[in-house]
């Protein structure tokens, strides 16, 4: 078991504290490090909304929420109680300037660390962070968490940074995005600069192409309203995507410091070729689920689960072939694909080694798999190398594709943290290493943004595909085209 650091006393105030995120992954998040040992007893979690809750009512949902979220053997009644008795709650509009500020002044010790987390709107992050200065609660030692999207588009991205800039400084500012906080992320950099093998097989030379899928079994599940004005590009590419698409193509960064890395993937993504209007129609396909089934389930079409609208033009699912115009990477595509409904939930990263130049084996000797690297995020973490080898006993040679397989529970014996956990932990920290920058933010919008005009100029709706598949056969044929194919093999 590894060594628990503590973090620094801290006042955590959470904005939005009876939403689904507040409920779901942040109260379970920091339970698991009251829990561990990291949380120092004497913290304190404030939990602000417009409800109209007392401390025992608001514990009582926490309670709840740890119930529902944490897995049944981590939770400990007796600690889950102690935990909750960390928690109080203020009843206060935060995006009202006369509202009750006082209140929250009154329960902040000036001298601990303060985290304001913002799991609210993006577009109320402006005001609450305008309404968090006017009152005389920012220390030094506070910082501001800010969960994606932010903005909708180049220009509220610039609106709502400028908007919190005024309040906090950029190295108060930590702009969350959860897939960076996975145990297997952060494994892609040990991979890479820690292993000289995996550097120097790590290009041009080596490497024919690189998929990154993120594939989800649910539609949108109650959030019809924010996704429709969302769709799959904005919700999952210009930020969680992106970010896995930089961790790959990086250059090696001179330090791990926060900015050192940070600067590194911003070239990434200024290195992305655009796209011009009409490459935006040939290179990217866009989706939407229809009635399908689910794990031999019925379930309906995206309109359907509207409940609202006869038609939209939301995507649900994206693909894209991605240029990234650098040595390392010249003439290596990144094929990306993201969508609600399909056959499993599923994020890995796919490194697809070259074929043989030439092979001195018998032509019958084996089904000829080229190297591949799969990097899984989730559902199990960990790592797999697909290499050929030779079949045991006598007969003959025949050779066989063989998987090196490292999946981190079973290997390390251990639960990982949720990445939640270690972010939170970090913004207390100060390391900002796993979070995104502003000029990291406003690069990936505008890449992003010339493919959402090009989508915008045309009629056409999404293609659809049945609920329960790899979205629309235009996606497959966007790689097949290429004489490649989706990696599917994720059992």
């Amino acid at each position: 078991m590894p060594k628990i650091i503590p973090v620094a006393t801290f006042d955590c105030v959470v904005f939005g504290a009876t939403g689904d995120l507040t409920l779901r992954k942040l109260l379970p998040a920091l339970y698991y490090r009251f829990r561990d040992g990291q949380m120092p007893p004497d913290s304190h979690v404030i939990a602000a909304a417009r409800s109209d809750l007392d401390d025992e009512a608001y514990r009582k949902r926490a309670s709840k929420a740890l119930r529902e979220h944490v897995l049944r053997e981590d939770l400990d009644t007796d600690t889950a109680d102690r935990f909750c008795r960390r928690v109080s709650y203020v009843r206060l509009d935060a995006t009202d300037a006369n509202a009750d500020w006082h209140v929250l002044a009154n329960v902040l010790d000036p001298n601990r660390v303060r985290v304001f987390y913002l799991a609210t709107s993006p577009d109320l992050y402006g005001p609450i962070c305008r309404n968090i200065g006017a009152h005389g609660l920012v220390t030094e030692q506070s910082r501001v968490v800010l969960e994606k999207p932010i903005g909708h588009d180049l220009g509220s991205a610039r609106e709502i940074n400028d908007q919190v800039g005024a309040v906090f400084s950029e190295a108060q500012t930590f702009r969350i995005d959860h897939y960076l906080g996975k145990e297997t992320v952060q494994n892609l950099l040990a991979l890479r600069f820690a292993n000289t093998i995996f550097e120097r097989l790590w290009n041009v030379d080596v490497i024919d192409h690189v998929q990154i899928t993120v594939a989800e079994t649910v539609g949108v599940e109650g959030r019809g309203g924010y996704y429709d004005r969302s769709g799959a590009l904005r919700d999952m590419v210009q930020n969680h995507m992106l970010q896995l698409l930089c961790l790959v193509a990086m250059e090696p960064p001179v330090s791990l410091e926060a900015d050192r890395v940070r600067d590194e993937k911003l070239k990434v993504l200024r290195a992305l070729r655009p796209f011009e209007p009409h490459e935006a129609l040939t290179l990217t396909v866009r989706g939407q689920y229809a009635q399908g089934a689910i794990d031999g389930q019925p379930v309906p079409g995206y309109i359907a689960d509207l409940n609202g609208p006869e038609s939209s033009q939301t995507e649900t699912s994206v693909a894209l072939k991605v240029d990234v115009r650098t040595w390392r990477w010249a003439n290596v595509p990144f094929y990306l694909r993201t969508g609600k409904r399909m056959p499993q939930k599923v994020s890995e990263i796919v490194i697809q080694y070259r074929a043989l130049p030439f092979s001195i084996f018998p032509p019958d000797a084996a089904e000829w798999t080229p190297n591949k690297l799969i990097i899984r995020l989730q559902p199990e973490e960990g790592m797999r190398l697909a290499m050929m080898t030779k079949d045991p006993g006598p007969g003959g040679l025949r050779l066989s594709p063989t998987a090196l397989d490292i999946r981190f529970e079973k290997t390390f014996g251990m639960r990982f943290p949720d990445a939640y956990e270690r972010l939170l932990m970090d913004t207390v920290r100060g390391n900002a290493t796993l979070f995104m920058r502003r000029d990291e933010v406003e690069a990936a919008w505008s890449w992003v943004e010339p493919i959402l005009e090009a989508w915008s100029s045309r009629p056409d709706q999404p293609r659809p595909y049945p609920a329960g598949t790899w979205g629309p056969t235009a996606a497959i044929a966007l790689i097949e085209r290429d004489g490649r194919t989706w990696h599917e093999d994720i059992g």
